[in-house]
Parts: C-alpha cells; sequence; structure tokens
C-alpha cells in the first residue's frame, strides 16, 4: 500500500501539475480577475491536447518505445480512454466555468470514493478500517460542498453533479486500466488515448463552438502551453503509471493533495473565496490521505 521512493517523486510533481492547473484552467476558459473574456472551453481543450501531442510523441521517440498498436487492441484502446479521459476532460472543462477552480478540483477527485466503492463491489477487494475511514472523511467532504452549491442562489448544482458523476466514470475506468492486459507499453497506451480524445474534443468544438472561434489572448495561450506541456505531456502518463502500479484506493487518494493546492492557488491568484464547507473539505481530504497511506502495523 505505500509507494516507493520513485512514486513519490512522481506523486509530488504530478500534485505541482495538476493542482496548479486548476486556477490556470479557470483563468483560461473564463479570462482574468477583474477582466474576464470567457474562451470556448472546448476549442481550450482541443487545442492543449493537439499541441500536447508532440511532447508525447517526442518522449515515445526519445524513450525508444514503439507507436504501434495491434488492430486487435484498438477497440480496447478506445474504451480506456472513454472512461478515463474522454468523459472527464470535457465535463471538467465545461464546469469549470461555472464553479470555483478550488471546488471544481476537490468535487473532481472524489474519484477514490467510487474507486474504492467500485472495487468493493465489482472486484470483491476488502478494505481495511483505514481506507474505509479515508473513503468516508473525503465522502463528507463532497457532501458539503455539494451542500454549500445545492444551498446558494448563484451556485451552480448542475455542474458539480456532472463533475461528481465523472470522476464516478474516472474511477472505473481507473480499475479497468489497472486490470488491463494490452500488450502495449503504458506511454504508448497513452498517447493513443489522449489521440481519440483529441479528436472527439475537436470535432465538439467544431459542432458546437465554430460560431465563436477566435485567437487566443495571451493569457489563453499561456494556459494552453501549460496544459499542453504539463497535463497532456506528463501529468497524464504520470498518473497511469500510478494507477498501474499502485492499488487504486491508494493511487487515487494519494493523488487528492491536488484539489487542496487547487483550492489554495485558486484562492491566492484568482481571489476566490474560501467558505466553511471550502475548508472543511479540504481538512477531510488531508485527513483521508494519512489513513489510507499511514503504515499498518503488522499483526503480532
Amino acid at each position: 500500500m505505500r509507494p516507493n521512493s520513485r512514486q513519490l517523486w512522481i506523486l509530488l510533481i504530478l500534485t505541482l501539475v495538476w493542482g496548479l492547473n486548476w486556477p490556470v484552467m479557470k483563468v483560461g476558459v473564463s479570462g482574468l480577475p477583474g477582466a474576464p473574456m470567457a474562451y470556448p472551453p472546448l476549442s481550450f481543450r482541443a487545442l492543449s491536447m493537439w499541441l500536447g501531442l508532440p511532447v508525447l510523441g517526442l518522449a515515445l521517440l526519445a524513450l525508444k518505445v514503439p507507436f504501434a498498436v495491434p488492430r486487435k487492441h484498438w477497440l480496447e484502446v478506445g474504451k480506456l480512454a472513454a472512461l478515463n479521459m474522454v468523459v472527464w476532460h470535457i465535463v471538467v472543462i465545461l464546469a469549470v466555468q461555472q464553479l470555483t477552480s478550488g471546488r471544481s478540483a476537490i468535487l473532481g477527485y472524489t474519484m477514490p470514493v467510487f474507486a474504492a466503492l467500485w472495487g468493493r463491489w465489482a472486484y470483491g477487494e476488502r478494505l481495511g478500517w483505514m481506507q474505509f475511514a479515508g473513503v468516508a472523511a473525503a465522502g463528507l467532504g463532497v457532501v458539503l460542498l455539494l451542500s454549500g452549491e445545492f444551498n446558494s442562489l448563484s451556485g451552480a448544482p448542475l455542474a458539480a453533479l456532472a463533475v461528481v458523476v465523472s470522476a464516478a466514470i474516472w474511477a472505473v475506468g481507473t480499475h479497468r486500466l489497472r486490470r488491463s492486459t494490452l500488450d502495449v507499453p503504458l506511454l504508448t497506451l497513452v498517447f493513443w488515448m489522449t489521440v481519440c480524445t483529441a479528436v472527439l474534443m475537436a470535432v465538439l468544438s467544431l459542432v458546437f463552438e465554430r460560431n465563436v472561434w477566435r485567437a487566443p489572448e495571451p493569457h489563453v495561450w499561456g494556459a494552453i502551453v501549460y496544459n499542453a506541456v504539463g497535463v497532456f505531456g506528463f501529468a497524464h502518463a504520470a498518473w497511469f503509471y500510478l494507477a498501474r502500479t499502485m492499488p487504486p484506493v491508494a493511487s487515487s487518494i494519494s493523488v487528492m493533495l491536488i484539489p487542496v493546492l487547487g483550492v489554495f492557488s485558486g484562492a491566492l491568484l484568482l481571489g476566490e473565496l474560501l467558505h466553511w464547507q471550502d475548508w472543511a473539505a479540504v481538512v477531510l481530504m488531508v485527513l483521508a490521505i494519512g489513513l489510507v497511506l499511514l503504515k499498518r502495523r503488522p499483526p503480532a
């Protein structure tokens, strides 16, 4: 259950990149504080992906990883892409325009709750008392945030619920990825999953946002480049590595420091107001991480 030193370093970098990306995404699709100018969200995501693909491609070339995927695996690659990337990226980039970046991050990382429940129901995985308590703490944090969205006249409960649903689908994808028997290198799999998602995102952008296409402003370009290099060039490959080499509950709850960083970076960089529900959710998420990663004493 405990990560090794290599996994810890990857987890640290992943936490920084993905945590800071929440306010970066918010700026990219909603504009700068005091000077909002929304940019089409699907187009933003499509540009980020297509610019990130060459970064991934160079990594494959440098590491001499083959690009080829046998035809018999194409359908499975498409299913993995749908569960792990497509639904998540479409929902989150649309929802972040209506929610604060910090609240979006916390709701998005409800995935460990669903990963634990799905593993128990579908695969008969047993949960120790610390894992169960960690999942319960994370779940309570989610309930607090959802209650805040439903009780506020300016809240966006449907957007919040959509993010939670996408997190549940991501949890199913995490289990399926970990149990995948594809004879394909991980980086190759990540590359083609990103290609599948980028193609669909470009089609959706063409269908729904063609009339509002425009050249990105400098701050939007900055957010796009950050996502291309940091998220699609590094973070996804890093996450899939952790998901394949660590138990689903441990790998997923261990990255829940990401929404904690998302909350405070959003408050610091964008001036987002933090309510008591946000503070309570942050404490509960940290508690969840500690309970899941705490080393259990061996039996006497």
